[in-house]
Order: C-alpha cells, then sequence, then structure tokens
C-alpha cells in the first residue's frame, strides 16, 4: 500500500477544518444512542446510509439492539474524497428482516447540504412507504448550511466547515495498481 499523500494535496486538511479523533468520534456516536433513548421513541430497525453514516448505524444498532439495514448513497468522490457529486442511492436496502417499520430510525455522519437526507427519505417511502409509517434522523454534525435538520444530532457546525472524521485517513491511501 503506497503511503498516503502529503497535506498540501488540493483538498486536504486546512486550518479551519474541525478535526475529530477516535475517542472523540465513539463518545459522540454513544450520546447520540442516549440522547435517541431519552427522548422515548421507540423504532423497529435502523437505516443507515453508507458509508459515512455505516459506522454510526452499526454501533447505534448494537446499543439499541436493533436491526440494521444499509442504503448505500454516494455523493462525495475525488482525489480525497472531497468533491461534491449527485446525490447516487442503491437500487436496494440490505437487510434481515423482513419488514423495517413501523418506526426506522435513518442515520448519517452529518447533515452538511441535506441533499443526502432528503433523497434517502423519498427512496425509503418510495420503496418500503407500504411498511413504515414514521421515520426520524440522526446525525453526529448537523451543519447550519442543512436543508434539513435532523431529529437527533449532537453538534451543530456553523458554516461550510471540513468536519475530518478519523476514518478519512483511509480516503488517501491507495493500493498500487496490477
Amino acid at each position: 500500500m503506497s503511503s498516503p499523500p502529503d497535506d498540501t494535496l488540493p483538498g486536504s486538511s486546512s486550518s479551519d477544518d474541525l478535526h475529530v479523533s477516535w475517542d472523540d468520534y465513539h463518545q459522540k456516536i454513544e450520546q447520540l444512542a442516549l440522547n435517541i433513548h431519552h427522548s422515548q421513541w421507540t423504532f423497529d430497525a435502523i437505516v443507515c446510509i453508507a458509508r459515512g453514516g455505516l459506522r454510526v448505524g452499526d454501533i447505534l444498532s448494537r446499543i439499541h439492539d436493533k436491526p440494521l439495514a444499509i442504503l448505500s448513497v454516494r455523493s462525495y468522490g475525488g482525489e480525497v474524497g472531497r468533491d461534491r457529486l449527485g446525490v447516487t442511492l442503491s437500487q436496494t436496502l440490505s437487510t434481515t428482516v423482513p419488514r423495517l417499520g413501523p418506526n426506522v430510525l435513518l442515520v448519517d455522519d452529518l447533515a452538511d447540504s441535506g441533499s443526502t437526507l432528503q433523497r434517502s427519505l423519498q427512496w425509503l417511502h418510495q420503496h418500503h412507504g407500504q411498511d413504515v409509517e414514521i421515520i426520524k434522523t440522526a446525525t453526529l454534525w448537523c451543519k447550519s448550511t442543512s436543508a434539513v435538520t435532523p431529529d437527533y444530532y449532537i453538534d451543530q457546525v456553523d458554516g461550510d466547515r471540513w468536519i475530518c472524521q478519523p476514518f478519512e485517513q483511509y480516503e488517501r491511501y491507495r493500493l498500487p495498481s496490477q
């Protein structure tokens, strides 16, 4: 595996970025789990938006002992994963339960522009609307620029500041071509 490029690449870390350690990341997920629990809203399944919400959904699924479904979505790309793309959703949901609802928690890592949450909500209503009555949303961060405010979130981030999550380091590693 080649080493990561240096931090002088376009789109790489800047002093305005919010850097999050693994410990802080996991503490935020645990706090989100508690916030949802304290709200006393009960849900039947978690749908996580992968890739960013995959770790969040996995941990919430374990803490709340609820089944996890995965909706694969792509909205970022580029050399270091910071270029906004159009939102692309998978055609199917990966799940082990025959029915999601009636209450579903939709989870992502952050509400940035809000377009991923909006499109994912529409997708769930279109493809699973017969099984789902209520969908609530949860993220770790909500940017002030988001068109959607999640039902549950931990931190509000002003402006369009980049949140450097601990797993982003892997965006810079590449295996050599064969």
